[in-house]
């Protein structure tokens, strides 16, 4: 078993781990740890949320979640020889739950705290626990369903340089100066209408071992982790799972690799927000550099390619979705719109076969379902599709 460089206590939340990792993006956060390219080794993850959500039936935990304290991540990974302009090579060799801790967890957030794609549909939380079982896992919340997962951190990038940090948070001010209305992201404040970026916030920021001089100017500046943006991030891929290759650029010296949010599976679009199958877990990585890999290669966002590990499903129900909402008002090639459509056809489908809204959402956001923008020239409507792996329900649900 490769060594464990970074270890983590699920008693304890990340502030207080022996080795503390962080929460914001700020190219100031110091490494913890160093490696060598080619160099194997394991990082221990906490859940996405620092453990604010328990093995339990009660949802209050999903509707009362603090997010100002996510994502919390593991790392900074300095990586020796690494420098701006080259390419990070990380390999993802294994991933998996921690062993006595074989569960996890996916949630609707309520509407005034987060929300999540169907928000305006289903705005009150739940929340469906997952035992896990090897590959397999099942839930007492979702009952005649069982599935094979593709593990996957949801989380996973290099730290910002000054400049691109600055240049994240001007051009997403500059969008939230646009609806200066909009309620602030994770304040607990309610509002009709979901914040459009989630700009710096202090409160709760975890800052690794940085001094405390630096706290209050770093906490100001650094980034949250919400979205996926250049340096990678929170792109919530399914398909970056065992046996892996991401190319990173590397903004910073040491490169600084950060990571967590580990999901057991998680469906395209990951669309409750708290819709994959959270857990804590691990995942042993190899890493190399490619000098000058950037400009070598015209790299902007991370690359990958895919490892050969991931369910195998051979029958699908598929759903469609156009540009034209509920009310039957007309968009234009609006690819939101159409995917949207196509999960509440899913979700209004399903429900004909014993699942209640909420539970089909849960499990539109977790299952290895498969979306796709399938058809983009044909005005003014886009075609996006949700195709539903039918083994894993108990029954038939095939129109007969």
């Amino acid at each position: 078993m490769p060594k464990t460089l970074f270890k983590i206590d699920l008693t304890k939340t990340m502030d207080q781990q022996e080795l503390p990792g962080h929460n914001r993006w700020h190219p100031d956060i110091p490494a913890v740890v160093s490696v060598n390219p080619g160099e194997v080794f394991r990082i221990e993850c906490k859940d996405w949320t620092d453990g604010q959500i328990k093995n339990d039936d009660s949802p209050d935990d999903i509707r009362d979640v603090d997010l100002t304290r996510v994502h919390v991540l593991s790392g900074p990974i300095y990586v020796n020889g690494a420098q701006p302009g080259d390419i990070l090579v990380v390999d993802l060799l294994d991933i998996g739950a921690l062993s006595g801790d074989e569960w996890g967890f996916t949630g609707i957030f309520a509407k005034e705290n987060g929300g999540g794609f169907l928000t305006d549909y289903y705005p009150n939380p739940a929340k469906a626990i997952w035992d896990l079982q090897g590959i397999y896992t099942s839930s007492r919340h979702i009952p005649g369903v069982r599935f094979a997962g593709i593990t996957h951190p949801g989380l996973i990038g290099c730290a910002p340089s000054h400049e691109l940090l600055a240049k994240w948070n001007k051009r997403e001010a500059e969008l939230v100066s646009t609806a200066p209305d909009r309620r602030t992201y994770g304040a607990g404040l309610s509002g009709d209408t979901p914040v459009l970026a989630a700009l710096p916030n202090s409160k709760n920021a975890i800052l690794g071992n940085l001094p405390a001089s630096e706290y209050d100017r770093v906490a100001a500046e650094a980034a949250r982790t919400i979205p996926p943006r250049e340096h990678g991030g929170n792109c919530d891929i399914k398909n970056l799972s065992k046996g892996t290759r991401i190319y990173f650029a590397v903004y910073v010296e040491g490169a600084k690799l950060s990571m967590g949010d580990i999901h057991f599976s998680q469906g395209d679009g990951e669309i409750s927000f708290c819709g994959a199958i959270e857990m804590a877990g691990f995942i042993d990585l190899h890493v190399d550099i490619i000098k000058g890999g950037v400009e070598k290669y015209s790299l902007t966002n991370p690359i990958f390619k895919p490892g050969p590990v991931e369910p195998r499903y051979s029958e699908y129900l598929v759903f469609e979705g156009i540009s034209v909402d509920d009310t039957g008002k007309q968009y234009y090639m609006d690819v939101h719109i159409a995917y949207r459509q196509a999960c509440l056809n899913a979700i209004a489908y399903l429900t004909k076969f014993g699942l209640t809204g909420e539970q089909a959402y849960l499990l539109l956001s977790c299952a290895p379902v498969e979306g796709r923008v399938s058809g983009i020239v044909d005005i003014p409507n886009a075609c996006c599709t949700l195709a539903i792996p039918t083994e894993i329900f108990n029954q038939n649900i095939f129109p007969v």
